[in-house]
């Protein structure tokens, strides 16, 4: 099983999307400033995760949110609507 997640930091109020294999522990990893793109924002909450049966899956959806480039579009699947 893979997941594609939004973090939301709220000292830098911004959000992340990502997708992994177990979001428990990516989210550790984010947090302890194992990934760059996020380090400068930490601390992160798991704000919603989505789960898929494939890798590809998952990545397309990573991919699918990202090119929406929309705060209010994740805000939107955040408040249950994903």
């Amino acid at each position: 099983m893979f997941h594609t997640y939004i973090l939301y930091s709220e000292g830098a109020d911004r959000y992340y999307v990502g997708f992994c294999a177990d979001v428990l522990i990516r989210l550790e990893r984010h947090n302890a400033g194992y990934v760059a793109t996020t380090k400068p924002y930490i601390p992160y909450v798991l704000k919603a995760f989505k789960t898929f049966e494939t890798r590809l899956a998952a990545t397309q959806e990573e991919t699918r949110l990202k090119k929406k480039k929309s705060r209010k579009y994740l805000e939107f699947l955040i408040a249950g609507n994903w």
